[in-house]
């Protein structure tokens, strides 16, 4: 019975440290494409001689990317795939610790 509790336990303490990677991976792009996406179209609302010379330099890594409403876009779908990875990867890593430590405790 002692080893049935146990095991049941460590069943249970498993599943509820592990995380849903690719939901994790999902929530994170969203965040990160809205960022880029509000960023942006909060220069072109605000205007001015030069806008966001700053934020025009992503161009360098996103293709693309202007700082534009269209520049936007692409900068929303730039951060969702960029999100997603860099959420899906230390989502699987942590996952990964977590079955490790779990196979040195039991």
């Amino acid at each position: 019975m002692i080893t049935d509790q146990q095991q049941l336990e460590k069943i249970v303490l498993v599943r509820l440290l592990r995380l849903n990677a690719k939901l994790q991976g999902i929530v994170c792009g969203i965040v990160m494409g809205l960022g880029i996406f509000i960023a942006t179209n909060w220069l072109i609302l605000k205007g001015g001689d030069v806008v966001g010379p700053h934020l025009a330099l992503l161009n360098q890594f996103f293709i693309g990317y202007e700082v534009t409403f269209v520049g936007s876009l692409i900068g929303f779908t730039y951060g969702f795939v960029t999100g997603f990875m860099i959420g899906y990867g230390i989502t699987a890593m942590y996952n990964y610790l977590v079955v490790l430590k779990d196979r040195r405790h039991w």
